[in-house]
C-alpha cells in the first residue's frame, strides 16, 4: 500500500464540498484544532503553532511546494461553550461528514498502509470530543492507497485546469494566486482569522489571553495578559493531589473546595462532599465491602468509589488508553480531563490512619512518565481485583455506573481500581476537642494548608472581594528529578533547592522532624509546578514549601524541641537559617502570593513572609508549655 491518487483525491475533496456550507472556513478550523499545542481551558481556551498551522494548509492545499519561511508565532483561540454543535449547523448542515474522505483532503500526501490506517492517524489528530461530534466513519469503503508515489503538485494544477500563476486550490475546485498558508485572501487562514461569519464560534487573535474577549461580533480585545507570567494563570498546579485545609471553623474551607470544582468544572459533575463520621475506623467506610448475607457474595458501594469511578470514566472519555496496568494518552488529550474534587468534611472527626490507611498507601504509588508530549501513569489499586472475583459482577458494574463502559469495566475487573490522576482529595480539619490529630504519615502524604494564612477572611470585603483563589488542577509530575522542566525555572538543576532543604535537615537532625526523600522530591516538584523565575519567586516557593510541608510536622513541649548541642529550640535555629535563606521577602511585604489572584487592576497580591509569622506564633506557643503547627 502507499498513496492515494488524483482521481480518488479529486473525489474525496468533491464529496467534502459537497457535504459542507464554506467548506474552506471549516477546514481552516479543522487545520487549526490539529495544531492547538495547548488547551488552556478544556475545549474552551486554545493555543495553536501558526507556524504548524501554515505548513498543513500549504501541504493540503497548496499547488507550489511549501517553504520555511512561516510565522512562528502563536494564534491564540476563545470558542463559544457550544462551539461543536454551532460549527456542525453552520458548516455541515447539522450533519457528520465522513472522516476518511476528509483525511485523504487533508492529508493527501501521507502513505497509508490502508484506510483502517488512515482512519487511525486521522483520530489522532483532534481530541475525542471534536472527532466525534465532526465524523463518522464509513463501513466497507472502497477507497484505495495504492500508489506507489504521492500526486505530483503540477498533476494536481493540471487536473484543476489551473496555470504557474495559481498557489492554491479551493475546497470546491476554485483556484486562487496566493498561497493557501497566507493571512490576507486564503481561505484557509484569512476567513477564520479575520471574518466576521466564524466571530459567533470561535474568536483568534495573536494575543495571549484577553479580558473581555467574547464572542460579540466584531469584539476587539480590551486588555492584553500575558500567559507566560506565572501571576496571571488561570489555573494554578499543585504538587500533590492530597490537601489538608486547616483553620477555625467558618472560615470557607468546605467553600472553598466548592468553588475549585465550579471553576474546573461543576458541581454536578466534578464535586462530592462527603461528611466523615467519628466510627469510621477502616478503609470499607470509604471504599466499601463484600456483604455474605444469605450466602449472595455482593458488594456494598459507597459514594466515594462511585466517585473515583466517575473520575476515571472522565479519563477515558478524553480518548486516553488504557493498557494492562497503564495509562498511555497525550498532553492535548490529559488537558482535557477535568479535576475532580473530593471533599472529605471534617475528616479528623475519625482516626485518619486507620479509615484512609489504604489511600495513604496507595497514594504513593501513583507514577507519571512523560516522553515529549506522551505520557503514561499507572498507580496500585485501591480496591483490588480480587474483590470482583467472588461478587455479583452484573449488579456491581450497574452500581458503579459503568453498564456503557465496557472497556473500563473489563480494566478494572484485571487489574482493580485505582486512584484516577484527576482525582484530588482536600480534607477539611479543625483541631479542637472533638477530633484528632495528625500523625506524620497523614502529614508527610499531603500538602498542608494553614488556610486562615494563605486564604484569609478579609471582613472588610465581604461585600466586594478584592481576591479570589487561583482555580487549582491536578499534578502530572511524580518525580521531581526532572531537570528538563527544572531548566525553565529559576533553580536550573535544583541544587538552590537541595541546598535549602539540606540546612533545614542539619537543624532537624536528631529529632523526630528530620526530612527525607519524600520531602525533598515534593521541594523539587512544587518548584515546577511553580515556576519561579527569579529569586525572590524562588524564596516564596520556598516560604509556602515550609508552610505545607515542614513546619506542620513539628509540635511538642521545649525538651522535645531543643537538642541537647544547643541552649535554642529548633524554631528559633529555623528562624535565624530562614532569615539568611529567605533574606529577599523575610522582613519585607514583597513576595507574591502564589495561590489567590487579584480582581483589581493589578493582577499580583504582595504578601509577607508566611513562615516567619507561623515560627513566631508556635514559639509563643512554646512559651506557654507545649506548641504545634495546628491553629
Amino acid at each position: 500500500m502507499g498513496y492515494v491518487n488524483k482521481e480518488d483525491l479529486f473525489a474525496c475533496r468533491g464529496r467534502i464540498s459537497d457535504l459542507t456550507v464554506r467548506g474552506d472556513t471549516f477546514l481552516g478550523l479543522l487545520i487549526y484544532c490539529i495544531n492547538i499545542k495547548e488547551w488552556l481551558i478544556p475545549l474552551r481556551q486554545a493555543k495553536a503553532d501558526m507556524e504548524g498551522f501554515s505548513l498543513l494548509a500549504d501541504k493540503a492545499f497548496g499547488l507550489v511546494e511549501p517553504d520555511a519561511r512561516y510565522s512562528k508565532k502563536d494564534w491564540h483561540a476563545l470558542f463559544s461553550e457550544s462551539w461543536l454543535d454551532k460549527a456542525k449547523t453552520a458548516y455541515l448542515k447539522g450533519r457528520k461528514i465522513p472522516a476518511l474522505d476528509t483525511c485523504v483532503t487533508l492529508f493527501w500526501w501521507e502513505k497509508f498502509d490502508s484506510t483502517e490506517h488512515a482512519i487511525s492517524f486521522f483520530k489522532k489528530q483532534f481530541p475525542t470530543d471534536i472527532y466525534s461530534a465532526f465524523f463518522y466513519e464509513e463501513e466497507n469503503n472502497t477507497l484505495d492507497f495504492s500508489s506507489p508515489i504521492p500526486c505530483a503538485r503540477e498533476d494536481l494544477l493540471k487536473l484543476y485546469n489551473g496555470d504557474d500563476g495559481n498557489k492554491a486550490v479551493k475546497i470546491d475546485g476554485g483556484l486562487i494566486k496566493k498561497k493557501a498558508s497566507e493571512l490576507s485572501g486564503a481561505p484557509f487562514a484569512q476567513t477564520l482569522y479575520a471574518k466576521l461569519e466564524i466571530k459567533h464560534i470561535v474568536n483568534i487573535t495573536d494575543f495571549d489571553v484577553c479580558e473581555d474577549f467574547n464572542l460579540s461580533l466584531g469584539s476587539k480585545p480590551s486588555k492584553v495578559i500575558s500567559l507566560s507570567s506565572s501571576s496571571s494563570d488561570i489555573e494554578a498546579t499543585i504538587s500533590k493531589p492530597f490537601l489538608l485545609l486547616a483553620g477555625i471553623s467558618g472560615t470557607g474551607k468546605t467553600r472553598f473546595v466548592r468553588k475549585q470544582a465550579e471553576k474546573t468544572g461543576s458541581i454536578e459533575d466534578t464535586y462530592r462532599l462527603t461528611s466523615v463520621r467519628p466510627d469510621w475506623h477502616e478503609p470499607s467506610d470509604l471504599l466499601g465491602y463484600t456483604s455474605r448475607l444469605n450466602d449472595n457474595a455482593e458488594y456494598i458501594v459507597t459514594d466515594v468509589l462511585k466517585f473515583i469511578v466517575k473520575a476515571w470514566i472522565a479519563i477515558k472519555d478524553a480518548g486516553i488508553t488504557l493498557q494492562g496496568k497503564e495509562v498511555v494518552g497525550e498532553k492535548n488529550q490529559q488537558r482535557q480531563v477535568k479535576p475532580y474534587w473530593l471533599c472529605l468534611d471534617e475528616m479528623n472527626l475519625a482516626p485518619v490512619e486507620q479509615y484512609f490507611a489504604d489511600y495513604l498507601s496507595v497514594l504513593e504509588t501513583r507514577e507519571w512518565a512523560w516522553q515529549g508530549n506522551d505520557f503514561t501513569y499507572q498507580c496500585d489499586p485501591l480496591l483490588k481485583a480480587t474483590v470482583f472475583e467472588a461478587v455479583d459482577k452484573d449488579k456491581l458494574k450497574g452500581e458503579l455506573g459503568l453498564i456503557d463502559h465496557d472497556e473500563l469495566w473489563d480494566h478494572f475487573v484485571a487489574n482493580g481500581i485505582s486512584i484516577p490522576f484527576n482525582l484530588i482529595v482536600a480534607g477539611t480539619v479543625n483541631m479542637d476537642e472533638t477530633t484528632h490529630g495528625f500523625s506524620r504519615k497523614v502529614i508527610d502524604r499531603a500538602l498542608t494548608f494553614d488556610f486562615g494564612e494563605f486564604f484569609p477572611n478579609d471582613f472588610d470585603a465581604f461585600f466586594d472581594a478584592t481576591s479570589e483563589p487561583k482555580a487549582l488542577s491536578y499534578p502530572v509530575l511524580t518525580d521531581g528529578r526532572n531537570k528538563t522542566e527544572l531548566s525553565s525555572t529559576f533553580d536550573k538543576d535544583g541544587t538552590l533547592s537541595v541546598a535549602f532543604l539540606k540546612q533545614i535537615n542539619d537543624i532537624l537532625e536528631n529529632t523526630p522532624f528530620k526530612l527525607a526523600y519524600r520531602a525533598l522530591n515534593e521541594l523539587l516538584l512544587t518548584v515546577i509546578t511553580q515556576k519561579p523565575n527569579n529569586e525572590v519567586e524562588l524564596q516564596s516557593v520556598w516560604d509556602d514549601f515550609l508552610m505545607c510541608k515542614v513546619l506542620p510536622r513539628i509540635e511538642g513541649d521545649i525538651d522535645k524541641l531543643t537538642k541537647g548541642d544547643s541552649d535554642n529550640s529548633i524554631l528559633e535555629q529555623l528562624s535565624a537559617l530562614l532569615s539568611e535563606q529567605l533574606n529577599k521577602i523575610w522582613a519585607t511585604k514583597s513576595r507574591q502570593d502564589l495561590f489567590r489572584k487579584s480582581l483589581e487592576d493589578d493582577p499580583l497580591i504582595t504578601i509577607e513572609c508566611r513562615s516567619k509569622g507561623k515560627l513566631e506564633w508556635m514559639s509563643d506557643q512554646l512559651n506557654n508549655g507545649f506548641t504545634s503547627f495546628w491553629p
